[in-house]
């Protein structure tokens, strides 16, 4: 649960003034209708694909462009465009039937289609997560118009938790399969059911209001203005970086719904250079932050921080590796900090400022305002700059795809140019042509040790997800993945 904190007063003076000077033109949505407001931009529906892991993005996907499997609330897989599956050859052999699906023209989506567009996702993603779940896909073969098998060259455990992530939606140039169909109606989405109803004559019947759902993509002051009068039903897509707006906005905290995640929010190195490329003091930086003040400007429930990668042992043979400053005072830390710096400038002169790439809202701001200053102690300044821009420090805020210490190593490696040890990389490697489990999860390990030492990148906490949940809605609960599928949900007024 939220509580006020006196932290962030000062940075949000006049916020909730502003948030209701900026909405206009708001009206209801029409009975029974789900009003729903997605934190994010129209690109995000626009660019779907391009703008993950963007929290209107992947609404945007799980609505209307479903993969062969996908995450309920609680986290646990359901059948998607796939109707049921079967798991053979001890785990090396991945066999889906379709359900009965039409492209949005109209068209019957048939396995052919389905497995080329899906290995073209498996290859793009591999790209980036070169030693996930998904490094031992060899085939995806279409064995008849209804079934389709994925063909793995060793078994992988996570397999059906990638396939329902939403990079791993099934969609033609046209659109998806469902659950909804979209239609724009001014800057908002109207969804409605692919599945209809249909008379007895097997005429489709018209779509019942509660049937129907109103998706914004919008800045968090608006959403939470326009959930304050009323306006929508819920909000989604909340972070970190929003979460000061609620105090001053007046949420009712029993509106307020934190997503229980695990994953990544801290900051990666990206830059490059003399500065970075020295051990010493990306060792500094990270000893610098004082994780301690974090609680204080972040005030939500159950929230911990972390100087970790990987927050527990989860599939590895021995608890994550701890940083080697962890059992030292911060004024140890950072009077380590200070002679590397000075060290450093004795050698090279003065740094270079460091940017700081962080996403907008007072959040960000606060955090940034807590990396300046401790940065500061040991002699680095920095700048604040776009989440668009170049930077030496970039943050990443995601929730884990699937539950393996390989997604945290991957997310910060090499392939997404984060500053990474070759070492590490070398282990990750050898991960993949492992012969046995066992062999596998003992080179994670190896890697994860080496990569908590390198020092790329710099663990804050866990990341924080919070909706805005009306009292008339019913079907929402908090989710694990960060999921809520809009299909699960209900209003009974508006």
């Amino acid at each position: 649960m939220i509580s006020a904190s006196p932290r962030f007063s000062p940075a949000c003076i006049g916020t909730a003034a502003l948030m209701a000077a900026m909405l206009t033109g708001c009206s209801n949505e029409g009975s029974g209708t789900v009003a729903v407001s997605v934190v994010g931009t129209p690109t995000d529906f626009a660019k779907p694909l391009e703008k993950l892991p963007d929290p209107g993005a992947k609404l945007f996907l799980e609505s209307t462009a479903q993969g062969l499997v996908a995450f309920d609330a609680g986290g646990e897989i359901l059948p998607a465009l796939a109707q049921r599956w079967i798991v053979e050859d001890d785990g090396r052999s991945y066999i889906f039937r379709l359900r009965r699906a039409f492209w949005p023209d109209g068209t019957r989506v048939t396995a052919k289609d389905v497995g080329r567009l899906l290995m073209a996702r498996i290859e793009a993603l591999r790209r980036l997560d070169p030693a996930g779940p998904l490094d031992a896909v060899r085939d995806v073969v279409a064995m008849t118009g209804e079934v389709i098998e994925i063909r793995l060259a060793s078994p992988r455990p996570y397999v059906l938790q990638m396939l329902a992530q939403p990079q791993m939606a099934i969609l033609s140039r046209d659109g998806g399969t469902g659950p909804y169909r979209r239609t724009l109606r001014g800057k908002a989405l109207v969804l409605t059911p692919v599945e209809r109803a249909t008379n007895e004559s097997g005429d489709e019947l018209p779509v019942p209001a509660w049937q129907t759902r109103i998706v914004r993509a919008e800045r968090a002051a608006l959403a939470i203005t326009r959930f304050r009068q009323g306006k929508s039903a819920l909000v989604l897509g909340g972070r970190f970086s929003d979460l000061p707006l609620l105090v001053p906005a007046g949420v009712d905290r029993d509106a307020v719904r934190i997503d229980p995640v695990q994953g990544l929010l801290g900051l990666a190195v990206t830059g490059t250079g003399k500065l970075l490329d020295d051990d010493g003091v990306r060792r500094a930086i990270n000893m610098a932050i004082d994780r301690s003040q974090l609680p204080a400007l972040f005030p939500v429930g159950g929230w911990a921080t972390t100087e970790q990668i990987v927050p527990g042992q989860i599939d590895l043979p021995v608890p994550p590796a701890a940083p080697d400053w962890t059992g030292l005072s911060l004024e140890d830390r950072r009077a380590q900090g200070q002679a590397i710096m000075k060290r450093w400038r004795s050698e090279n002169g003065d740094p270079p400022v460091l940017r700081v790439a962080l996403p907008r809202g007072p959040g960000a701001t606060l955090l940034f305002g807590l990396v300046r200053h401790d940065l500061r102690m040991i002699g680095l300044t920095v700048e604040r700059v776009d989440m668009e821009a170049d930077a030496d420090l970039r943050l990443v805020d995601e929730v884990a795809a699937y539950d393996s210490a390989l997604w945290y190593l991957g997310r910060i490696g090499c392939a997404r140019k984060v500053h990474c040890s070759p070492q590490a990389e070398a282990q990750l490697q050898a991960a993949s042509l492992a012969s046995s489990l066992d062999e596998r999860m003992a080179r994670v390990a190896q890697a994860e040790a080496l990569m908590q030492t390198h020092n790329g990148y710099i663990a804050l906490g866990a990341p924080v997800r919070w909706s805005l949940v009306a009292r008339r809605l019913t079907g929402f609960m908090p989710s694990p993945r960060a999921r809520h599928p809009l299909n699960h949900l209900f209003s009974s007024t508006n």
